[in-house]
């Protein structure tokens, strides 16, 4: 399976989680349909079906690529 690179992910996750916040104080059109777009994205980019599986398959994915830079880091 292909894996969207680190820098995506926590881009996208950055996008997600200020976007559910301005959702939750405005309940904008456009941000409802920005958090539609960036939960479609996050899915194609972790292979998943619904954004609860997204998000933590990103967050695993995210925590793997940082141990592996780290211990690169080491070596």
């Amino acid at each position: 399976m292909l894996m969207a690179h680190p820098v995506v992910l926590k881009d996208l996750l950055e996008q997600y989680e200020t976007l559910r916040g301005l959702h939750a104080e405005k309940g904008t059109e456009g941000a409802r349909q920005r958090i539609e777009d960036i939960s479609y994205t996050l899915c194609v980019s972790t292979g998943t079906l619904d954004i609860d599986t997204a998000l933590a398959v990103a967050r695993r994915q995210l925590a793997a690529a940082d141990t592996a830079h780290d211990t690169a880091l080491a070596s």
